[in-house]
């Protein structure tokens, strides 16, 4: 099995006893609401782009011929590069508390 801790070698995990730990729920809790808000976040913007794309406020010039559409489309690439950004800040963050769980899973006797 793979190694999540990078300190033990894991022959096996009684994952029924770590679903049972409040601070694994904790964990995939926040996890969820995080991945799922910035994909909400990703989606909305995404899907709305052929939505205004028709709509008088992004036909408009704003730069010189640039339209509002164009504007709008650089900024998801800019989005989706921050999105990234965070995503792997926080992916790090994830991992150091997967590691605590699995910690406090050994310190109470796991095997």
């Amino acid at each position: 099995m793979a190694n999540i801790s990078g300190s033990k070698n894991i022959e096996s995990v009684d994952y029924n006893a770590i679903e049972a730990m409040e601070s694994f729920n904790k964990f995939v809790k926040k996890k969820n609401t995080f991945l799922f808000s910035i994909t909400a976040i990703f989606l909305t913007l995404y899907i709305l782009l052929p939505i205004l794309a028709f709509q008088p406020v992004l036909q408009q010039k704003f730069f010189g011929n640039i339209t509002g559409v164009w504007v709008y489309s650089a900024g998801l690439f800019i989005m989706t590069i921050v999105l990234c950004t965070v995503y792997v800040k926080k992916a790090s963050s994830f991992d150091k508390a997967a590691a605590a769980v699995l910690a406090e899973y050994y310190e109470k006797g796991g095997k």
